[in-house]
């Protein structure tokens, strides 16, 4: 199985636009604990068409510091370590000044802060050696997001295998106000004894490759799509059970919770089903394709 490989850029030129999609896991199974403290696991990634958007700048010849700003996110970006990190190993463009619209919502189990990281380290390719090293060193989500497409997820995030491009299908997500910890929600499922073996983590690895590559819909294999971490990410936020069955009402033909939650997913066949649903859920919900991203899709 090949790795997935970050495309290569050339010279970069001020002010730049990024996007920065949104992920899904389609679906999560959580494998034994390691002695670092991560948990082996296997999952299938896909990119949304859900994305934020990120504007770099040259912040002036007076500007001493890069310059992060990300309006609603408090505390230190994500961004600003992957920054960091890049300058400590030789990158030396002007000082920055990276301005984040949020579209992803925070703290989702969306990946949106792992998606920003990832495109600022994107704009190292050919000048910082081992984007991916760094990258796992940010979060285990962000080295999927270097080159976002659907990808089979193993060990801590690290190990990457390219997936075909699925089958047509759209998502109906149900963010909350409030996020969930993911360090929490990890804590709770070890108290509540979640883990798989690693045999069973290897066999749903192959199970779930065997189905991938046959470019089908998620909706092809809903027995498969199952999050390990849900139970516990209920028994912290019991309202996710409650938005799955607004889904189910609605028309969604499965419904899921992505990541460490709080956020849940509605599967659709068309786009036209989708944004029916989102009507009758209101204005909350948020449609979007699976599998691609904006930019693919402005290029068909």
């Amino acid at each position: 199985m090949p790795e997935a490989e970050p495309d290569s850029r050339s010279d970069l030129e001020f002010p730049l636009e990024l996007a920065a999609p949104a992920k899904l896991n389609l679906c999560l199974y959580l494998g034994p604990r390691r002695k670092d403290g991560l948990h082996e696991l296997t999952s299938i990634f896909e990119p949304l068409t859900l994305q934020d958007e990120i504007l770099v700048s040259g912040g002036g010849p007076e500007a001493l510091v890069d310059q992060v700003i990300c309006p609603g996110v408090p505390g230190e970006n994500l961004v600003t370590r992957a920054i960091r990190m890049m300058r400590s190993e030789g990158w030396s463009p002007p000082m920055l000044k990276v301005e984040i619209e949020k579209r992803i919502p925070v703290q989702a189990g969306l990946g949106g802060g792992s998606a920003d990281a990832a495109a600022i380290l994107r704009l190292g390719v050919g000048e910082v050696e081992d984007l991916a090293g760094l990258a796992l060193l940010l979060g285990a989500d962000v080295p999927s997001q270097l080159n976002p497409k659907p990808l089979l997820v193993e060990g801590v995030g690290q190990k990457l295998t390219t997936l075909p491009p699925p089958a047509e299908h759209w998502l109906v997500l149900l963010p909350f106000e409030r996020g969930l910890s993911t360090r929490a929600v990890f804590d709770e499922a070890d108290r509540m004894k979640l883990g798989r073996s690693q045999e069973e983590i290897d066999e749903l690895s192959a199970r779930l490759w065997a189905v991938a590559t046959n470019a089908v819909s998620p909706l092809a294999y809903p027995a498969l799509l199952v999050n390990d971490l849900e139970p516990a990410a209920l028994a912290l936020m019991p309202e996710i059970g409650l938005a799955k069955q607004r889904l189910s009402s609605a028309g969604a033909e499965f419904t899921g919770m992505t990541g460490t939650g709080p956020t849940v997913f509605g599967l659709f066949a068309d786009m036209d089903s989708a944004e029916d649903a989102a009507a009758e859920l209101g204005p909350e919900a948020i449609v979007c394709q699976g599998g691609v991203t904006a930019a693919d899709e402005a290029g068909r």
